[in-house]
């Protein structure tokens, strides 16, 4: 292919298509722009191109986008600010935490301990995060309230180096480097996790994708708070440090439009680009940074590479013809990553032997000299100038891209090896290789002694390179990274806000998710808590009943509403105001659980507790998010998840995609979630109520938890709460709702949610037709008696001798005779939780399998949950026990006509969104 062709994913090509009808007058035009640069500077010369840009667009002269520009430092040195710490001094401390790094983790590979761990990722990115520590990144005592940073999963061995020779961590802690239970009390996890260092980590991100995404949310809620009045966030900043082939992951880059719709200027990312991915090159035949660049810039962010260190400086200049700037575009990140594993004389041959020009440019250096051209990443000047110029850049979120080596400074075994980020351990030579690079006052024969144990160096609290650091982090407001829960107190509302859930809907037919809206709007209007409330709805508001919302709590939008709304006239029109109550965030879920994660841990990073209510398509929830509500109970969210339009056969006219039967399987396996499966919407204000208290009365032993609450679409006659409600039996899982109206053979149903008023009808069904006494019983959370169950089994197990604790569902069900039928409008697995738990013969009737589009009745005729099926269940058990004649429940069958979907009739009708 031409070579136009070959590069074009490299630098735009602003004059690629285009003839010279005049070279001369060309050379005349460029002769003069170097003239400008030369007499007045870079910062003069690019405002003439911007202002010509503009003149040419607005004369209608076509000029392409300018997606990348060449492969050089976006900040010319001229307009580089003076670095104004003391380098030599950084430079000494940094050596010892990439030293303490690498033994921390080397030593976790003893022959009777190998933990694993990563190396080479902070030993690469050690400038990027000593820059920032020494000069950017604010801690919490800061004036200005400090920055969040979220740090790169497999650089935290550089983190825990650090806080080292802060003094907070000890030699007996790094060496609990995961082993979490074997080392307690000393232990250090992988990776960020706050579950695991509540006092220490404050952000996940080792799950590629969730960093970048939670990053952007983090920033709208910085800006939400202040907007709404709420803190004072005008001077924080987010940081989020990624790495190149992280980029790659769909999250990584796909919420970079709403940090430039908004004008997330307290945003940076800081992408690592050492041009590798864990098994090779991140782009062999291409160029990571070009690509990230073009697309950075194409979704309206501020874009600044770091490319090239100091000593480039002088070649760059000297490069009249443009030939080193050549060479540098059309090279490949498969060829830089093979330099920097081979030799100077390696590069002298094969880089800059690629024309005359450029070998002639390095014939007076050394390969020596040429070996020690730096990578921009590694370079205090460079790194110190991009930070500066983002952290003052407004208008636009800023990303970073840097130039790095992968395992720098380890070694020709580590540095840029394809294998490089699976090396857990250094051999006897690489530790003394790396001892003479890092200059660390350790011996050989502290080395010979035992290579397992290389020692970590620490030269004491008063060595005047960590006085110096401990300055430097006392002016910026404390130690990082660091998490807080110390907040603001939360009022909670009192009885009255839930006043309405208690009274049921009358003779009005209402759905769960009516009955919770009315429930939240109450809970909105209380003074004192409203406030705290941040609906969170992924363009679904009309859906769930939630645009009676929008005139009064308005849709949060920093630019507020600049044209004529469509609706204006009417009574629920749409509303979006800065100082807007509802994160209404368009057709993105896992962008709405990065906004609960932010909300629902403001108590921690903010010390102002929110109260997000997230609430979505119950089967577009934990099936599309579950990566992120995983992280976000590893971040010990706090808040509320509403599965609405729940159910296989309740939103019937969506069809297949849109059928959830099998969400709370799925919350199940989230130890941060406390699921409920509500029938009435007086069971939703007990939860709810609970649930606040949990998070927020100060008394619970584990107020991290998000409670998913589903919700179903389907009008019923909503019940007032009984005056005799049994509370504990509802928070718990389980509670008689309706005991038997007969005297005969006994059965005991058990339902939860929509299928509620089923089981009612079947108490109904067996008792007129077949005299069967059964009870009902509301299982408000299968999950909760589970997890109940299971704790009282491994309380015994581990108590051996002692009087185990019966599990609740076996209290609760302990005089209940006869055989359990449970019912679901989710799958068989729902109910089966439980089913060791109770003594009883056990049958369970759900929605197995995929949905379908048709009414409700033909939809539970068809899974055989409906009324009809539970009474012939109900009857076949009995006949196997000799309690009802024989050929009854056949009878029943054929009676009932239940192999006809057509004859169903258990639901109303309706069924669409």
């Amino acid at each position: 292919m031409a070579e136009e062709e070959h590069i074009s994913h490299i630098r735009s090509g602003l004059t690629s298509q285009l003839p010279d009808r005049d070279p001369e007058e060309t050379a005349e035009w460029i002769e003069s722009f170097d003239g400008l640069v030369e007499a007045q500077g870079t910062e003069r010369a690019q405002f003439i191109v911007r202002s010509l840009l503009q003149r040419a667009g607005a004369q209608s002269v076509g000029v392409p986008m300018v997606t990348t520009t060449d492969y050089v430092n976006t900040i010319p040195v001229d307009q580089e600010p003076e670095f104004p710490g003391h380098e030599e001094t950084e430079r000494r401390y940094r050596a010892w935490m990439r030293w303490n790094a690498a033994i921390m983790v080397h030593r976790g590979q003893h022959p009777d301990i190998g933990v694993g761990g990563h190396i080479s990722t902070y030993a690469g990115a050690a400038t990027l995060y000593e820059v920032g520590f020494n000069h950017f990144f604010r801690g919490k005592d800061h004036p200005g309230g400090g920055d969040q940073v979220f740090f790169q999963g497999h650089a935290s061995p550089g983190m825990y180096a650090r806080a080292f020779l802060e003094g907070r961590l000890s030699e007996e802690d790094l060496d609990g480097f995961r082993q979490e239970k074997s080392k307690e009390g000393h232990a250090l996890p992988s990776y960020p996790h706050p579950h695991s260092m509540p006092d220490f980590w404050e952000f996940p991100t080792v799950s590629m994708g969730i960093g970048p995404s939670n990053a952007i949310y983090q920033a709208q809620l910085n800006r939400y708070l202040h907007n709404r009045g709420i803190k004072d966030t005008s001077d924080q900043n987010v940081w989020a440090f990624l790495g190149d082939g992280e980029m790659d992951e769909p999250e990584s880059r796909g919420f970079l439009q709403l940090a430039a719709n908004e004008q997330l200027d307290n945003l940076n990312f800081v992408i690592n680009c050492n041009l590798q991915r864990l098994d090779g090159p991140v782009r062999g035949n291409g160029k990571i940074m070009q690509e990230l660049e073009a697309f950075f810039r194409g979704a309206g962010w501020n874009v600044i590479k770091v490319v090239w260190g100091r000593e480039w400086d002088d070649l760059l200049d000297k490069d009249d013809t443009g030939s080193l700037v050549d060479i540098m575009n059309q090279t490949p990140d498969g060829d830089y990553q093979t330099y920097k594993a081979e030799s100077g004389g390696f590069i002298r041959e094969h880089f800059f032997g690629k024309s005359p020009q450029t070998k002639e440019l390095v014939a007076d250096l050394t390969d020596a000299q040429i070996w020690n051209l730096k990578r921009g990443g590694h370079d205090y000047n460079k790194m110190y100038a991009a930070y500066k110029a983002a952290t003052e850049f407004k208008g636009k979120p800023t990303v970073i891209l840097t130039k790095t080596v992968k395992g720098y400074g380890l070694g020709n075994s580590f540095e840029a090896r394809n294998a490089t980020h699976q090396m857990k351990k250094l051999t006897l030579d690489d530790l003394k290789g790396f001892r003479d690079h890092l200059r660390i006052p350790i011996t050989d024969e502290q080395l010979e002694a035992d290579p397992y144990t290389p020692p970590y160096y620490h030269p004491g609290m008063d060595a005047p390179e960590i006085k110096y650091m401990m300055d430097r982090r006392a002016a910026l407001g404390g130690s990082l990274p660091e998490r807080r829960t110390k907040h603001t107190p939360l009022h909670l509302p009192d009885d009255k806000a839930y006043a309405v859930a208690k009274k049921g809907s009358g003779k009005q037919q209402a759905a769960t998710t009516m009955a919770f809206v009315r429930l939240l709007k109450d809970l909105m209007r209380d003074k004192e808590f409203g406030d705290r409330v941040v609906p969170i709805i992924p363009d679904e508001a009309r859906t769930f009943g939630m645009d009676s919302l929008f005139p009064t709590k308005k849709i949060y939008n920093p630019k507020g509403q600049n044209y004529l709304s469509v609706d204006r006239d009417l009574i629920l029109a749409y509303k979006e105001s800065p100082q807007g109550q509802i994160l209404h965030t368009g057709i993105n879920e896992s962008g709405s659980v990065a906004a609960l994660t932010a909300a629902g841990t403001s108590y921690a990073t903010h010390g102002e507790p929110l109260i997000p209510i997230y609430i979505f398509y119950s089967m577009f929830g934990f099936q599309r998010s579950g990566d992120f509500f995983w992280a976000a109970g590893d971040q010990m969210t706090r808040g509320f998840v509403l599965g609405a339009t729940a159910g296989r056969t309740t939103l019937t006219g969506e069809g297949l995609q849109h059928a959830d039967g099998h969400s709370p399987v799925l919350a199940a396996t989230n130890p941060a979630v406390v699921s409920y499966d509500p029938a009435y919407g007086y069971e939703i204000g007990h939860i709810m109520k609970d649930g606040l208290k949990r998070m927020y009365g100060g008394e619970h032993e584990d107020p991290n938890v998000m409670y998913y609450i589903t919700l179903y679409n389907e009008p019923m006659l909503q019940p007032a709460e009984p005056e005799d409600l049994d509370v504990e039996g509802l928070l718990k899982g389980i509670y008689l709702l309706s005991p038997a109206k007969v005297d005969g053979p006994r059965a005991q149903l058990l339902a939860s949610g929509v299928s509620v008023p089923w089981a009612l009808e079947a108490q109904q069904i067996l008792a007129e037709e077949w005299g069967v006494s059964a009870d009902v019983w509301s299982v408000t959370s299968w999950n909760e008696l589970r997890r109940d169950g299971l704790d009282a089994e491994e309380e015994a197990f581990m108590n051996p001798g002692s009087e185990p604790r019966v599990p609740y569902v076996t209290q609760k069900l302990a005089g209940a005779t006869g055989p359990v039928v449970a019912v679901t409008d989710f799958m068989k697995a729902v109910p089966d939780q439980i089913r060791q738990f109770v003594p009883n013969e056990f049958a369970t009737l759900g929605a197995d399998g995929f949905g379908f589009s048709d009414t409700r009745a033909a939809a539970r005729r068809f899974f055989r949950i409906d009324a009809h099926s539970m009474v012939v269940r109900t009857l076949e058990m009995l006949e196997r026990r000799g309690e009802v004649e024989k050929d009854t429940s056949a009878k029943a069958f054929t009676k009932y006509q239940l192999d006809d979907v057509n004859a169903g009739t258990s639901g109303t009708a309706g069924g669409d969104s």
